[in-house]
């Protein structure tokens, strides 16, 4: 039997800090909770990302809940991919219960049942606001790189913003991407080869079917108008807590494509638009995303290494991204190591991969005297976990089995009723939800071939009459002007993160905003 007095001096040693920190639980000796051994977790290095992991039914959800609570009472605001559909409940208050009430006991805290301030967001038409990029902003290296694209191809696409951009042709959605392909391999061949060079049509006709292949996933309601302002995923309520947006995204599952796409998008712009903050005291953002194996399957190797570089890059913005997976080992190497908090609750052996998969992850986690690793990660209970993180000087504190407490709010999901009621009071609703179908470069393009046609088909003006603006003129001269020049002005806030080989918008791009 281990010494009790050597864990429990253990435990303070590494889990009391100077700066703010939040309970998460109670640390566990021979499978019983220790009076004392508190785990704190402190707000100062959450943005050293974390990774929180264990087989189905084992409790990893309801600890992503409780620590986002725990931010949320910090006044952090959240980001929750919600993959499942499950993790909604937080918005109302949670139910004492016999199992909760014993739990608290032993962690040694009072259970208080509340609901957080919560946002409902949506990539696609369910209920909540609505996130959306235009092409434009998504910028050629991201765009070509989603597409998985050869580097003749994406030169390709990077001469096609460069003309929309020198010829003020808002590239919104994939319908002007589309037609501005066609164009350039049919009609407008001829003109642009005198000035961008040739064009050839076996390259064009291969990323038209890449774009109708992202199309067939859905992605036509990704792109388009109104987009996305990042800052409204920093908002801090009106009680003081950090706002939860709850990004609902179980009908993405069978999209690996779509969800790659738009969570490198997410990582870049957020990368773009805030400034450099070194360590603070607490982060800005926390993202926890579910089911993190989705954005890695069926990534290509270029994709990886974006998601890589941006995760080494964005906590120096106070940005923190947690990854929430049934195995530790879905996640890539180069990612695993950036993690400095690491939850794992229990895996099961069922097969000899299963025992090597258990193994792998025990030489993860820093050795201690305490517990054989390899061993307990599997007779780990419901809502137990090893514990190691990061304390304020960078350095990984000792593994703990941890007990770890419950979330205040409600374990369960919402009602639609429920999601109605939060939705409809919603004021982003109301600003991002409306439809915006801009002139861009499908009208612009379609208007100017329309008037070839009329030219060659011989339309006589009549002697001394004043000439008839084109519509062409008529398009550029009206209200869409202003959205033309907006967008391709969006040209200069690509190159911020074009030298890290993404797309993006600088934070000066405010009013583009972001989906």
């Amino acid at each position: 039997m281990a010494d009790q007095s050597k864990f429990l001096e253990a435990v303070k040693s590494g889990y009391t800090f100077k700066s703010e920190s939040v309970k998460i639980g109670i640390g566990m000796l021979d499978g019983q909770p220790v009076t004392g051994a508190d785990i704190n977790l402190p707000l100062k290095t959450m943005n050293r990302h974390g990774l929180i992991a264990g087989a189905t039914g084992t409790g990893k959800t309801k600890t992503l809940q409780m620590i986002s609570e725990a931010l949320s009472d910090a006044s952090v605001p959240v980001l929750l991919m919600d993959i499942k559909g499950d993790l909604s409940g937080i918005a109302a208050a949670g139910t004492a219960n016999d199992k909760v009430k014993d739990r608290c006991d032993k962690i040694g805290i009072q259970y208080k049942p509340a609901a957080y301030p919560v946002e409902f967001l949506t990539l696609s038409n369910e209920k909540g606001v609505r996130l959306r990029a235009t092409v434009s902003e998504f910028g050629p290296i991201l765009l070509s790189k989603i597409l998985e694209l050869n580097d003749v191809q994406g030169g390709l696409v990077a001469m096609i913003f460069k003309y929309c951009d020198d010829n003020k042709l808002p590239l919104l959605d994939l319908k002007d991407f589309t037609k501005v392909l066609q164009y350039i391999s049919d009609q407008g061949k001829d003109d642009i080869e005198k000035t961008y060079g040739k064009v050839a049509t076996t390259s064009t006709g291969t990323i038209l079917r890449k774009v109708i292949e992202l199309q067939q996933q859905g992605a036509d309601v990704f792109f388009g108008e109104k987009s996305f302002e990042v800052s409204d995923l920093m908002r801090i309520s009106d009680d003081g807590r950090g706002m939860v947006s709850v990004l609902r995204v179980t009908d993405l599952q069978d999209r690996p494509k779509l969800f790659s796409t738009f969570m490198l998008q997410m990582l870049a712009e957020l990368y773009a638009s805030c400034p450099e903050e070194g360590d603070l005291d607490k982060p800005k953002l926390v993202m926890f995303i579910d089911e993190a194996h989705l954005v890695f399957q069926e990534a290509s190797d270029a994709l990886l290494k974006q998601i890589e570089t941006i995760v080494k890059l964005i906590r120096s913005k106070g940005i923190g991204i947690f990854f929430c997976t049934q195995n530790p080992m879905d996640v890539p190497s180069g990612v695993l190591a950036q993690l400095g908090l690491k939850v794992q609750h229990a895996l099961r052996a069922f097969t000899a991969v299963d025992r090597k998969t258990i193994k792998q992850t025990a030489e993860n986690y820093p050795e201690t005297a305490f517990y054989k690793t390899e061993d307990l990660i599997t007779q780990l209970g419901i809502g137990e976990a090893l514990v190691t993180m990061l304390d304020e000087k960078g350095v990984p504190t000792p593994l703990v089995h941890c007990m770890m407490s419950p979330p205040k709010s409600r374990m369960d999901i919402l009602s639609p009723a429920e999601i109605d009621a939060i939705t409809g009071k919603s004021k982003l609703v109301a600003k991002y939800n409306q439809v915006i179908d801009s002139q861009s470069a499908y009208e612009i393009l379609t208007a100017k071939l329309q008037e070839a046609d009329e030219k060659g088909g011989g339309a006589k003006q009549q002697p001394g009459a004043k000439p008839e603006p084109s519509t062409i003129e008529k398009i550029l001269n009206s209200g869409a002007a202003k959205q033309v020049e907006r967008t391709a002005a969006s040209m200069i806030t690509r190159s911020l993160l074009g030298a890290l080989g993404l797309g993006g918008r600088s934070s000066s791009s405010k009013k583009s905003g972001w989906f």
